[in-house]
């Protein structure tokens, strides 16, 4: 069964659920409508149904998701504009988290911003050599990061690797990104990631299903036990001068002009 629409595409084969970001000439650039289809999709996958694992990918081989497509903020207005996209990105990492079979990120080329926050929410990541992974905004729109979303990653890297990365702005290629334990596997291009993916998919489908639940939501209600408030942070960045300036010189392809404001 394979359904396919302009930005998302999705497929089950060998009882293996592949969703796949298609907007390679954006580089996969997510698009509000993206995100919803990514959270149905998982939300959707039971236990006993006949998916027994699931994979993302990145349409086009340079890209798995180079964050949000950027043009959307300028839609925003309010303070509640600002907390309501932070919540649908929670509620989208939320989904791909609770999918009750093992999730797999296919990671070739580009995965920054909403893209890495997906991958980091799945079980496994693979990349190929071309991997550049990170959270740039400190240098490129002057937003944040939520609270969950920082959880997430910080019970996936350490605290001390997630601050240096969001302070620092810089990307992770794939040798560093294996030895800290953030990919699994490296593969020379995306042929050979994609069949990686498969093997491991069919391998993970072999396991106990039970297991595979209980462990991922046994971990997850550890990290959320720990949930903090922070809609001060999300307003004050999202509603800046700053943020503003910074989306728009992203767009126009300059660099912003940071004020504190």
């Amino acid at each position: 069964m394979t359904s396919e629409s302009r930005q998302l595409i999705h497929e089950i084969k060998d009882n293996v659920l592949w969703i796949g970001f298609n907007r390679p000439d954006a580089r996969n650039a997510l698009t509000f409508d993206m995100y919803d289809g990514l959270a149905s999709l998982c939300s959707g996958v039971s236990i006993e149904d006949e998916i027994k694992s699931v994979v993302i990918y990145g349409a086009g081989g340079k890209a798995f998701a180079a964050g949000t497509e950027i043009a959307q903020f300028r839609s925003f207005k309010t303070e509640q504009d600002a907390l309501d996209y932070e919540a649908e990105i929670v509620r989208v990492l939320d989904a791909v988290e609770q999918c009750p079979v093992p999730t797999i990120a296919a990671i070739c080329g580009a995965c920054t911003g909403g893209g890495a926050a997906i991958a980091a929410a799945c079980d496994i990541r693979i990349a190929t050599t071309s991997l550049k992974y990170g959270f740039p905004i400190a240098r490129t729109l002057g937003n944040c990061l939520s609270a969950a979303n920082l959880a997430l990653l910080t019970e996936l890297m350490g605290a001390g690797r997630v601050r240096e990365l969001l302070l620092t702005a810089r990307l992770i290629g794939a040798d560093e990104a294996k030895s800290i334990g953030l990919i699994s596997e490296i593969f020379s291009d995306e042929d050979g990631l994609m069949k990686g993916a498969a093997e491991l998919a069919e391998q993970l489908s072999s396991m106990a299903p039970l297991t595979i639940f209980a462990t991922k939501e046994a971990m997850r209600r550890n990290r959320i036990a720990r949930q903090v408030e922070d809609s001060d942070l999300i307003t004050r960045c999202y509603l800046s001068d700053d943020f503003r300036n910074g989306m728009e010189a992203f767009l126009s392809k300059k660099k912003p002009d940071w004020t504190g404001n």
